[in-house]
């Protein structure tokens, strides 16, 4: 479990330096194909307080895509691009965090939304994360189909070996390199990164064989399309999506930020849904820490856990059916 506790260490160092921005942890990356990134950290923009006010969930990327606006009420079976059903449920959703409020027209539920969109996402990093450069392991096709698909506004390698010039040449040029010590939180910018046309259509490479590579062309428009639908899935998830472990020796305020799944008889972080339990030699069980991960998140970034949302005009109709 390296990987996972030298993630948890980077995103708990980058929240302390940047406490301005939010940090989620495994986000799909991909148009087409499947990619996911370890760490997007993403930096907001002009209307983020507008944002914040909304909702502390990730607003479902349909309802965002619909076509409900702030304006006359209509019914949802009418306004997204898939089935009837799923709209009635992603509407529901919406319904749900605030984004969209429910009235009766024409004898129909119909929805509006309760403010216009705000665009509130200035740049997004994308951080994979490689503690062992011994060990690349698909890094290297990764590096690359970020570069050319061009989602993010910078690409970065992290990891805590000794980064040599054999290392930096086989990485695209764009991709910056970071040097992470997770014990003392100590991060060198070995090789700054490169910005990429993220307002540009980018190549998308979707799997190797001998001698072929299958590549898809993105639109412009479907990375700004995934980069919103990235940047609402880090405002709603987070990066502390782990249970704090039912046992005495879980300490999370022992570690080098709060609410890590600290392990005293590991003296580190360790990975509560696989490493934690009866099979650990230090495993003593108890009820889990009473801590408020929401509320430690609250504390060390933008984030707001409880906003006040906008008005709602009809709060009391009956749910959809």
């Amino acid at each position: 479990m390296q990987e996972f506790a030298f993630e948890l260490a980077l995103c708990a160092s980058l929240e302390r330096d940047r406490p301005d921005r939010l940090y989620a942890r495994q986000l799909g990356g991909a148009v087409h194909g499947r990619r996911v990134v370890d760490v997007v950290a993403v930096e907001p923009g002009p209307e983020f307080d507008d944002r914040r006010a909304l909702t502390a969930e990730t607003i479902p990327p349909l309802a965002v895509e619909s076509d409900v606006g702030p304006g006359s009420a209509v019914r949802p079976a009418e306004s997204f691009d898939c089935h009837p059903e799923r709209a009635r449920a992603v509407a529901e959703r919406a319904v749900e965090v605030g984004y969209f409020e429910r009235e009766r027209a024409d004898g129909h539920t119909a929805v509006r939304a309760t403010t216009r969109y705000p665009d509130w996402v200035d740049s997004l990093v994308a951080v994979e994360n490689k503690p062992d450069l011994d060990s690349p392991g698909d890094m290297r096709d990764q590096l690359r189909t970020d570069v050319s698909l061009g989602l993010f506004d910078e690409v970065v390698l992290c990891t805590e070996s000794y980064v040599t010039r054999a290392h930096l040449n086989r990485l695209p040029d764009p991709v910056g390199v970071w040097r992470f010590d997770p014990e003392t939180g100590d991060r060198e910018v070995v090789r700054e990164a490169a910005g990429l046309p993220v307002e540009e259509p980018g190549i998308e490479l979707l799997d190797r064989h001998a001698g072929r590579t299958d590549v898809r062309p993105v639109t412009a428009g479907e990375k700004a399309r995934l980069r919103r639908r990235v940047a609402e899935r880090a405002y709603g998830k987070g990066w502390r999506t782990y249970e704090l472990p039912g046992c005495a020796q879980c300490d999370p305020g022992e570690g080098p930020a709060p609410g890590l799944p600290w392990c005293t008889y590991h003296g580190r972080a360790v990975h509560p849904a696989a490493e934690c339990g009866p099979d650990c030699g230090g495993y003593e069980s108890a009820d889990p820490p009473a801590v408020d991960l929401a509320a430690v998140r609250a504390r060390r970034g933008p984030w707001d856990p409880d906003p006040d949302g906008f008005d709602r005009r009809q709060v009391g109709l009956d749910r959809f059916g």
